[in-house]
């Protein structure tokens, strides 16, 4: 480990703890990672268009983590202290991933979710010297927690077409 938070950083490390904890964001978070599952930004305009609810949800997570992370950048916070504690942000970081490239384009902004992209690779790279195999693991777990969720719709989906 390498040095340890101040005392200010460790106040903001709680401060934006203390943000995630607020019932909409808790919301947005939630519906995330049960629904926003893409692989182009079709998907992501279908299940989450600009201007919807999901949308708004959307963009309330990632506009969260983006901020965080650039506090994280900056060196605001705690690098060893967030990405103890703070893991999060590298799931919602996995899921947008897939469209990341095509949004920026699509947006005309090559900076879109920077900070977050940043963090995530020093997360990874942090986790591996740390808990070689974690991150692998973890994209497993993700991977059948999406198989999963897809099984549930497709069965609540039957009984209420049955209904």
């Amino acid at each position: 480990m390498g040095t340890k938070p101040t005392h200010e950083q460790a106040q903001l490390h709680l401060q934006v703890y203390d943000l995630r904890r607020e019932a909409k964001l808790r919301q947005a978070r939630d519906w995330y990672f049960k629904n926003y599952f893409v692989n182009t930004l079709e998907d992501s305009n279908r299940i989450a268009a600009p201007g919807t609810e999901n949308g708004a949800l959307v963009m309330q997570v990632l506009g969260y983590w983006e901020q965080a992370c650039a506090l994280l950048n900056y060196g605001l916070l705690h690098e060893d202290l967030f990405f103890e504690t703070s893991g999060e942000f590298f799931g919602v970081w996995e899921r947008i991933t897939p469209i990341i490239k095509q949004a920026r384009e699509r947006w005309a902004n090559p900076l879109f979710l920077s900070n977050l992209e940043t963090a995530a690779a020093r997360f990874e790279a942090w986790s591996e010297s740390r808990t070689p195999g974690a991150i692998a693991t973890m994209r497993q777990m993700m991977t059948q927690m999406q198989k999963q969720l897809a099984g549930t719709a497709t069965a609540t989906a039957t009984a209420t077409a049955r209904a």
